[in-house]
């Protein structure tokens, strides 16, 4: 580890006005905004941001929609937008797509980054890093921006009126940062910094487990509960803080293992593209305690999968040949994640926990039929 190194972590206002926020806290970083976002994303906010704006007398310059997915296209078509590059700050609204576009456009142009989101589906709002794909839709890569976003807006009420499957899929990927940042840096000497953040990692599972399933009955209800709001900030919060102490571009990455390599992986076969990211991830935790030998976390994780309906085999993902594992494991070894762990990783070791979990979902699942 470098003698000198900055760590920034996440400021963040939450609850159903917390746009009225935005003067405080932007105060300091000018006049004028650019606001980019989906298209989605900013019609079902695009009222009480406008509103929040004009309370704290900041002018709107660009408003505009970035495109559809984080690729180096829609990125270089913020870079390139005078309207973005002279404003004073941008601001990245809708899920973790377009927040990472927006974020990675911001680092691009040395541009203070403002994320607002609109759903409850993982960390990109206020994480270092920006998760970047090609147009075929597979993995590209990341960036690593230089500081995680300014602060992060989560109003409650725009994310209680966003996809249940998309909140769903948020408890599918938040369920993974405990696991992967244990396993990661399991037998590390960890310096301050990453044994901070994994043991900040410590306490994103648990209330996951105990609050997750009501928090999906009051998202369905619509009611701003406690037990919503504590899995929203569990989502994106506690594990964006894990991510930032535990990530670095060139010294360190315990931010993720197999559960984010299986999902890394598994975009090689076009049958998965129609499923959310926390879903498969979902999966690919159950395989990163396959793979561990750790039967107690994997049937504890197995049953909460099930109760809330992620998928405990490969056929609910649409993974139905032995072919489609292949290809799937082939492309792992390839992933930056198949080295976060601490031992030798193998084809064998890696498809025969796959198969482990499938053939307990199975049997899992037919004992309720």
């Amino acid at each position: 580890m470098a003698q000198n190194y900055t760590v920034t972590l996440p400021n963040y206002s939450i609850g159903p006005d917390c746009y009225n926020d935005i003067g405080d806290v932007c105060r300091f970083y000018g006049k004028t905004v650019a606001v980019i976002g989906g298209e989605t994303a900013l019609a079902k906010a695009g009222d009480a941001l406008r509103a929040g704006f004009e309370k704290a007398g900041i002018e709107i310059v660009e408003w505009s929609v970035y495109g559809k997915d984080a690729t180096l296209a829609n990125i270089e078509r913020i870079t390139s937008n005078e309207k973005a590059k002279n404003a004073d700050m941008l601001f990245g609204v809708g899920g973790g797509r377009a927040i990472d576009t927006v974020k990675t456009a911001a680092d691009i142009l040395g541009k203070p980054f403002f994320s607002c989101p609109t759903v409850g589906s993982n960390c990109a709002p206020v994480s270092a890093i920006g998760v970047l794909y090609n147009e075929d839709g597979s993995l590209h890569g990341y960036h690593f921006t230089k500081r995680c976003p300014e602060h992060c807006f989560i109003n409650t009420s725009v994310v209680l009126d966003s996809p249940e499957d998309l909140f769903w899929a948020g408890i599918g990927d938040a369920l993974s940062k405990q696991a992967e940042s244990q396993l990661a840096s399991r037998g590390k000497e960890l310096t301050h910094t990453p044994l901070l953040g994994v043991q900040v990692g410590l306490v994103c599972e648990e209330p996951l487990l105990e609050l997750g399933a009501q928090a999906l009955e009051d998202f369905r209800a619509k009611k701003l509960t406690s037990a919503f709001s504590e899995t929203v900030l569990d989502i994106i919060i506690s594990t964006g803080i894990t991510s930032n102490l535990t990530t670095t571009k060139d010294s360190y990455y315990y931010n993720s293992s197999l559960a984010h390599c299986f999902y890394n992986a598994s975009m090689v076969l076009p049958a998965i593209h129609k499923h959310l990211h926390g879903e498969v991830v979902s999966f690919g935790t159950l395989v990163l305690h396959a793979v561990d030998g750790d039967d107690e976390a994997l049937e504890r994780l197995m049953k909460f999968n099930r109760s809330v309906k992620l998928p405990v085999t490969l056929a609910e993902m649409d993974i139905t040949t032995p072919e489609q594992v292949d290809a799937l494991v082939d492309r792992a070894t390839s992933i930056k994640e198949w080295g976060c762990v601490p031992y030798q990783m193998t084809k064998e070791r890696f498809r025969e926990g796959i198969y482990k979990v499938d053939r307990l979902g199975r049997e899992l699942i037919a004992k309720e039929g």
